[in-house]
């Protein structure tokens, strides 16, 4: 188990264009993720007592520990929802691809 990254999930509204996703990733590497890999999804939720379904740009990011403060602190400062999603799982890896995370 000493080949432990972090994963971090967000996502950015459907309204964005390809580019500004990018460019947004861009920032979060720039921040200290290792990588960022986005896609689209479908998302269901309530928000202010109605249930809405949009699609959504999905953001996974692969971040090292020593810099996963620094990556959540980027996308609450440039996030553009009032509320969004910063999910965080510790995930074990690849030993190869952890050194590679870890030397970002």
């Amino acid at each position: 188990m000493g080949n432990l990254l972090w994963l971090i999930k967000t996502t950015l509204p459907d309204s964005w264009r390809e580019f500004e996703v990018t460019s947004f990733a861009q920032t979060l590497v720039e921040s200290g993720a290792a990588c960022v890999q986005h896609h689209k999804v479908s998302s269901t939720y309530k928000w202010e007592g109605q249930i809405q379904s949009d699609t959504e740009w999905a953001l996974q990011i692969k971040v090292s520990n020593s810099n996963k403060q620094s990556v959540i602190s980027k996308i609450e400062e440039e996030h553009p929802y009032d509320v969004p999603q910063i999910v965080m799982h510790e995930c074990d890896a690849s030993e190869s691809y952890t050194d590679w995370v870890n030397s970002q």
